[in-house]
């Protein structure tokens, strides 16, 4: 893929006192922010979706929306938000966690995880559910049979949740090498989501923009001339 399609990655939507990590954006400014999409003519998909129009050339004015961790919160504060503009989104769940918290954030808010009525909810609310791997642990310097644990056995249970194929991956804190990216793809996922742009950037390390509860109308609009820049889109 030589141009990417601008890609914006959450995490958490949800009212809060306190959070050092920033993965939380408060339900009023996510609302806002998503009428800021509207308004400028922006509609947000999944990462399916979004893939499939850029196979066919057709990306002009679509916008991928990506949450990560698979939070509970995504059922109550995101899910009827994004129906309301028409929007649809990926959400990327740790596949043996399901019910459980964000151990893995010491020091940051306790939040719930989707059980498995949740993540087949949003998937018949016309979201798509994406892996985040089994247990949210970084890829990069697992022994081979962790690794293939992480991305084989996600694919699989999440699959057997589902009753559907799961085609998306997402990297745990974004950290990938080659190594991870080759498990990834022969694991049978169509893509897999990054953070950062590098020189391993494609369809499985796609990168993604950041957006937080600070992103207003002017941070939004430097981020998408930001990409506009690095990709020409």
């Amino acid at each position: 893929m030589t141009a990417m399609p601008l890609v914006l990655m959450y995490h958490s939507v949800e009212r809060y006192d306190r959070d050092p990590f920033r993965v939380t954006v408060s339900p009023d400014r996510f609302a806002w922010q998503l009428g800021w999409l509207a308004r400028h003519g922006l509609t947000g998909v999944s990462m399916r979706e979004l893939l499939r129009a850029h196979a066919q050339g057709t990306t002009r004015g679509l916008v991928g929306l990506t949450f990560d961790d698979g939070y509970d919160d995504f059922l109550a504060e995101v899910v009827p938000l994004l129906l309301r503009y028409r929007f649809t989104a990926t959400v990327f769940v740790v596949s043996g966690l399901l019910g459980g918290h964000n151990g893995w954030d010491a020091g940051g808010p306790r939040k719930r995880l989707m059980d498995a009525d949740g993540v087949r909810w949003a998937a018949r609310q016309g979201m798509e559910v994406g892996s985040h791997s089994a247990g949210h642990r970084s890829l990069a310097g697992l022994s081979e049979t962790d690794l293939r644990h992480e991305v084989v056995a996600s694919k699989a249970e999440l699959e057997q949740v589902l009753g559907d194929e799961v085609s998306g991956f997402c990297y745990p804190y974004g950290h990938a090498t080659a190594r991870e990216m080759t498990a990834v793809r022969e694991a049978g996922y169509g893509y897999a989501c990054a953070i950062w742009k590098c020189d391993l950037s494609g369809r499985h390390m796609l990168p993604r923009t950041y957006v937080g509860d600070r992103d207003g109308a002017l941070r939004l609009r430097a981020k998408r001339a930001r990409h506009r820049v690095r990709w020409g889109r």
